[in-house]
């Protein structure tokens, strides 16, 4: 069973901070409960430019999480949608939920009117990097960042 995808709400809570911990962690970012309580926040907020889905399992138990924003592209005058974060419980890997929630990005995007949806990703993330391979096109673009402490 393909998984069902949903708008993250307030009863998935705890999984998706056991969800969020986790992404973290695979990132090797330190992460603590005040950042998930402040990116929860956002999640809830519908003025916020940050929104999440969540995938449910045939339970209903939520096993992956995505996070996404609107972009603009001054280049292009159009805009496109950013994945900010995509993660899938090690236990529900390949159960298709990192599928499902990119679609349902893509839908949401293609309903707004978004030309393109963009992420990035690790170059050590070689399992993540082979299913977007066959699932999106990768770019030409080299990622550069200055930190404003």
């Amino acid at each position: 069973m393909i998984p069902r995808v949903v708008p993250v709400s307030p009863e998935h809570r705890d999984a998706w901070e056991k969800l969020y911990a986790g992404y973290a962690e695979f990132y090797r970012v330190t992460q603590i409960p005040e950042m998930r309580a402040t990116v929860w926040g956002w999640l809830q907020d519908p003025e916020h430019e940050v929104e999440g889905f969540v995938a449910l399992d045939q339970n209903d138990r939520p096993i992956g999480l995505a996070h996404f924003r609107a972009f603009a592209r001054p280049l292009a005058a159009t805009t496109g949608g950013f994945l900010d974060d995509l993660f899938v419980a090690p236990d529900a890997r390949g159960s298709g939920a990192a599928q499902a929630l990119i679609d349902a990005v893509v839908e949401a995007g293609r309903g707004r009117g978004w030309t393109v949806i963009r992420w990035i990703t690790a170059d050590d993330n070689y399992r993540a990097r082979s299913a977007y391979d066959r699932i999106a096109g990768r770019t030409k673009w080299i990622t550069y960042e200055i930190k404003t402490p």
